[in-house]
């Protein structure tokens, strides 16, 4: 009976991450045909439904386009707007800033990893380097599993160690709370 048990745990988990892709996949299938039966509601007709998301799309890619090339004044313009506005123009900034952080765009430093020693003296956690001004390292230290919560701190440059992780791969160190930690050797270099 023990054995019997062992195997049906042993198999729930296994199916957990499947059970979670199946849902991620089935929600944003919702989404779409949410977004699909509004349009289509305005219409009542599958080709223009179908002809106005082909047109956003067009319209979304040709706006990639431009901005990628600095040739967008929409844009620019509503940025000016917006910066008017003192708490949107917060928001504003902020978005773009971690949204050009995610992309990988526009960053003055290059995104790094590095250890820092939290919570305590001898414990060891990894952060994601997100700006550096002078000897001062500006830090985001994530918290396990949901790598986008956590807290930001500011630390001299002697109380970081580098880490030749990538973020992708401290990522997932973080939400597998530590189970895939691909640089297992890095852990033996750090004081004790």
């Amino acid at each position: 009976m023990k054995t019997l048990l062992n195997y049906t745990l042993i198999g729930i988990l296994a199916l957990i991450p499947v059970v979670v892709i199946l849902q991620i996949i089935l929600f944003v299938k919702d989404r779409f045909s949410d977004l699909f039966q509004f349009v289509y509601g305005y219409s009542d007709n599958y080709f223009v439904t179908f002809l106005l998301f082909g047109f956003s799309f067009g319209l979304i890619t040709y706006v990639g386009h431009r901005v990628s090339l600095g040739r967008f004044s929409m844009i620019a313009a509503f940025e000016q707007v917006v910066e008017r506005v003192p708490l949107l123009s917060t928001i504003y900034r902020v978005t773009k800033k971690l949204v050009s952080m995610i992309a990988g765009h526009e960053l003055k430093q290059p995104r790094e990893v590095v250890y820092i020693e939290y919570p305590k003296e001898g414990l060891w956690v990894p952060a994601y380097v997100t700006n550096k001004v002078g000897d001062r390292y500006v830090l985001f230290v994530p918290t396990s599993p949901n790598p986008t919560s956590g807290f930001a701190i500011i630390v001299h440059e002697t109380k970081v160690i580098k880490s030749a992780m990538s973020i992708e791969q401290v990522t997932s160190f973080i939400i597998s709370v530590g189970a895939d930690y691909e640089k297992m050797a890095e852990a033996s270099l750090l004081p004790k």
